[in-house]
This record gives C-alpha cells, structure tokens and sequence, in this order.
C-alpha cells in the first residue's frame, strides 16, 4: 500500500481521505486495500468472518495457523491473540489489507489463535462506542463456541493486542478486563501489547513539536481523528485521549495482582512516541510490569509498510508471549 501524496499539515482532512458535511457527519473517500478471509488449503494461516452482534454489525475474523494436526483438536492449544485494528477511531477495519496481512503473520510466526475484532467507527459512533463493542467481542469470545477457538485456543493464555487506536482499545478493554475478570472466565488475560498505541493531549509533547511537519501522522493529522473520535464537548486531556489525566489506581493494583505484563512498542520517528514513553512510566511507577521496545527511526505504523521490520515486531511480541 502506498501513503496517501496529498501533504498531512497542509490538508489533514484531504489526507485521510475525509469530507467534513455542514451537519457534522463525514464522508470517506479514501478505499484501502481490502482482503478476503481464506479457507485456501495452500494458504499457511486459515481465516473466517463471524457475526458478533448483529444490531451493531460488529463481526470478527478469526485466524488459525495451519499445523499437521489442525485438523483434530491438538493435544497443546495455542495462545490466544484478540486484536484491535488501528485508523484513529475512524478509518480501517478488520479486513483491511495491512491488517489482515499483520493477523495473518502473527497467527503463523507465534503461533496464536488470532481473534481481529471490527467495532463502530467514528463520528458516528463517538467513543466509547469502540471500548463497548471490543469488550463485547471478549464475552463472544468466551460464549460463541465457535470449534476453532474451543479446539484450538487456550483460553488461559489471552492476550489483548491492537495497534495505533487499536492500542489505546486494548489499553482501555484491558482496564475494564481486569475490574471483572471472574466474569469473563474461562478467559484469562495475561497481558496487553501496545504496538505503536493512539494517545493525545492538549499540549503538545517534545516529540510532537520536532515532528510537527511529519509526512506520516503530524500532530494535526492527530488532533482531526481525536476531534472526530472523542464524545462532543470534551477536548484531548480527557481520560480517553491523555492516560495521564485519570489513573485508576485500584486498576493497576488488580493488573498486578493478576499477573498482568504490558508491552508497548513504538520509535522515535513517531510524534506519539513521547506519549508511549510516558505511559511506560506511568505503568511502572504503578507497579505494573511493563515492557517498553522503542527503536530509532521508522514512522507510525511502519511496521505496516517494511517487511524486515515486521519480522522484529513478530520476534518482540512472540518472545512477550512466551515469557508468561
């Protein structure tokens, strides 16, 4: 996929692919790249699309890795992967090409049963629309009985992964996760991966002002997905936007308490990077255990873009996972 050509600080609504209507709605003009779940013999991981609630028409496509024995249920079950697709709030969805194409490796570099959840967008769903129907998709999880998940995934080994927005999902599912965790058994949360995760703030940060003029995700870029994804009358220090502005402490406690490790990824070649680094320590200071991988370079959601740095993603998230 190429990067839209239209210059981010110049026209942040053109470089989404966005139209601002007069009654506040928007249209989206821009199509990425779309991909078909797979049930493809020769294909390495298997793929299907299933209704989650139909009221809401909120579905998930699930993957399952190929193996010799895939066709019975194996004698060891796999880690269990529900994922957040990224487009601030307003753009993407689980069948998004880079997405698809990012589930699909996961589930075969791991390997993991993967679960890619497709929730509302904004503005017509204002957050937290997203945070309810991805919390809604851990109840399906546990519910639906679907055999790739109950012969295949170990339901004791959950993890919570999205990227971009979908990191600031997992972040905020998993602090809802971890305040009914009885309730949600069999599944068991172990941890929560950041990749790269969707965070703001009234003031701007270091890192946002040296890279006020990003090719990729500006600061402006930012503030138009926040504008358009945030409940109306609140600005970007509310507790959704700014983790620093709202701490559950009792939250933190309980993620301790359970065992819970977070992973946050991200570069300095992102404006958000700073905002990423500063949630790590937050998380430490309140005695979670917390990973922060941070490399030099890149852009946000590179690893969307560059194969080789895919494959380090993959390394990074595979090793959290089997270190719990």
């Amino acid at each position: 996929m190429e990067l839209p050509q239209i210059d981010p600080t110049a026209d942040p609504y053109g470089y989404l692919g966005l139209i601002r209507n007069p009654d506040g709605s928007i249209t989206r003009t821009l199509e990425f790249p779309q991909s078909s779940a797979s049930s493809d013999a020769a294909t390495p991981v298997l793929s299907k699309d299933i209704p989650i609630n139909q009221e809401t028409n909120t579905w998930a496509r699930v993957y399952l890795p190929r193996r010799p024995e895939s066709s019975a249920a194996p004698a060891t079950k796999l880690p269990l992967l529900v994922y957040y697709h990224g487009g601030g709030f307003v753009l993407g969805s689980a069948a998004t090409g880079f997405s698809h194409k990012l589930c699909c490796e996961i589930a075969s570099e791991i390997p993991a049963v993967v679960v890619s959840v497709d929730y509302r967008l904004a503005p017509e769903h204002r957050l937290p629309a997203a945070y309810d129907d991805c919390m809604e998709a851990l109840d399906w999880v546990r519910t639906t009985g679907d055999e790739w998940l109950t012969d295949f995934a170990d339901f004791s080994k959950c993890f919570l992964m999205g990227t971009s927005a979908g990191g600031n999902i997992a972040y905020h599912v998993g602090l809802r996760a971890v305040a009914c965790v009885d309730r949600l058994m069999p599944l068991k949360i172990r941890g929560l991966i950041l990749h790269q995760p969707f965070y703001g703030g009234v003031e701007r940060t270091p890192s946002e002002v040296r890279l006020v003029k990003d090719k990729v995700f500006p600061p402006c870029v930012a503030d138009v997905m926040w504008d358009l994804g945030l409940p109306i009358g609140v600005d970007r220090d509310h507790e959704y936007s700014n983790p620093m502005t709202a701490v559950p402490s009792h939250d933190f406690e309980k993620m301790r308490d359970q065992g819970w490790r977070v992973l946050v990824t991200g570069c300095d070649g992102d404006p958000l990077v700073d905002r990423q680094i500063g949630l790590v320590k937050m998380l430490k200071e309140k005695g979670v255990d917390v990973v922060g991988e941070f490399s030099e370079g890149g852009f946000h959601g590179f690893e969307l873009f560059d194969d080789s740095k895919a494959k380090i993603l993959y390394t990074v998230v595979k090793n959290f996972l089997l270190s719990l």
